[in-house]
Parts: C-alpha cells; sequence; structure tokens
C-alpha cells in the first residue's frame, strides 16, 4: 500500500456530529437575537442545520454571519479601568447627598444618576445602592467626610473601584470586580478629614436592571421562534 497516495477528507466532507449541529444553532440564535436574522429565516435554517449530514453543509447556514468569520474569541473578562471614560460623566451632580450635624439617607428602589454627592461634616450619609435602578453603566460618587461619616453600600454584582484618601480619617473602598461585562462600575472619589468614608458590596443583593432588562427581551423573542420551529419541525416529520 502506497502510504503517499493515501489523502485525509477535507474538513467540510467530514461527517457532522451532534455537537457541530448544537454549536451551529447556537450561533443562529445568537444572530436571531441581535436582529440579524427574522423569525422565519431563523425557523428555516434551523430545519437545514437538523437534516444536515456534513460539516461542510453546517457552514452554508452561517456563511453571511459575523460568527462564521471571526477569529477565536478574547478572554470573556475585561478588567475594569481604574478611572471611568473621559467625557462619561458630567461635573455636575444628579444628586446631592447632604448631612451636617445631622443624617441623611438615600436607600431603596432609586433612579442612580451619573454623578452623586456625598457631604457629611459632623453628620452621617448613608448611600444604599443595592435596590437602586441603574439607567449608566458607570457612577461616579464623591464622598467628603470632615469629622462625619460617610457610608456607601453596593450590590455584589457590580464592579467596584476607590480613589481617595485620609487625613487623620478612613477611606476605605473594596475593590470589587464583576464577572458580567455589562454590569454597572461604581467609582468612589474623596476624602475622609478626621472621619470616615467607606464603601462595600452588600451581600445578597444584586442589580438585575441592565442584564435582565435585556435578557427578558431575548427570551420573550426566542419563545415565539421557538414555538414556530416546533411547528414546523412537526410538519417535517409528518407528526
Amino acid at each position: 500500500m502506497d502510504l503517499q497516495k493515501h489523502t485525509e477528507a477535507p474538513v467540510s466532507e467530514l461527517r457532522a456530529s451532534d455537537a457541530d449541529r448544537d454549536r451551529i444553532a447556537e450561533i443562529l440564535r445568537e444572530a436571531l437575537a441581535e436582529g440579524r436574522l427574522t423569525a422565519d429565516e431563523h425557523a428555516e435554517r434551523v430545519e437545514g442545520v437538523l437534516a444536515a449530514k456534513t460539516v461542510g453543509e453546517l457552514d452554508v447556514f452561517i456563511r453571511d454571519l459575523p460568527a462564521a468569520h471571526q477569529r477565536p474569541a478574547a478572554p470573556a473578562y475585561t478588567p475594569v479601568p481604574p478611572r471611568p471614560t473621559p467625557g462619561a460623566i458630567p461635573q455636575e451632580a444628579d444628586a446631592n447627598v447632604v448631612a451636617v450635624f445631622s443624617s441623611a439617607v438615600r436607600r431603596g428602589r432609586w433612579r442612580a444618576g451619573r454623578r452623586i454627592h456625598a457631604f457629611s461634616v459632623f453628620g452621617s450619609v448613608e448611600i444604599d445602592l443595592s435596590e437602586a435602578i441603574f439607567e449608566y453603566q458607570q457612577v461616579v460618587i464623591k464622598a467628603v467626610s470632615v469629622f462625619g461619616d460617610v457610608q456607601i453600600r453596593v450590590p455584589e454584582n457590580v464592579s467596584l473601584r476607590g480613589t481617595g484618601g485620609g487625613v487623620l480619617g478612613n477611606f476605605e473602598v473594596d475593590t470589587l470586580d464583576s464577572v458580567e461585562s455589562d454590569a454597572p462600575v461604581v467609582y468612589v472619589d474623596g476624602w475622609a478629614v478626621l472621619g470616615n468614608v467607606e464603601a462595600r458590596p452588600k451581600r445578597g443583593k444584586r442589580v438585575a436592571d441592565i442584564l435582565e432588562r435585556v435578557q427578558s427581551k431575548v427570551d420573550r423573542k426566542l419563545e415565539r421562534v421557538q414555538d414556530k420551529v416546533d411547528r414546523k419541525l412537526r410538519k417535517h416529520l409528518g407528526h
């Protein structure tokens, strides 16, 4: 037998596995969610994926989609920058929380703007973002404490950064990194002069607005598409 005359079959001619079909189906699902395919196009291509026998036949269904031409994906985690994006945060505060020889609290279901100012002079300020609605991905909290106390609490699935210091006082920010790329980032800037500024996550509290709002929209769309695909498959299979 002449081994030099033996050649392997091209990849496109190899028999497709269930894993190959699942990979193509996932690409089509993402294309539908992104609006690159209509519901009818998605259903038609899924039927073709189920009937395909070779890798080459599968590739036809994603040939016009970006996923077919992408290089290997970059690492899922992207480090959060130490400072906000230039120009993303206005100079003027969306909200001011001030306590002078008194206490001030902002908690519950409230809309967090892009910039919040907290000032405590011989008083105490509490800013609790654990149930807040994040309309922006980057939020800056400027906290200044003079013979006072500023306490900041955030959901445990956001990213948290701090820049500041203390003058005979305590400035403490627990650095936090979210595994979710779309999660909000809270930047705490400030000073504690004979006072205290602390920022840390509130365990058991998770922000869901940004992520769930997008996911629920995709889920509803996929449910409608799946029903349509199921009907077509039953008809195709003669059931």
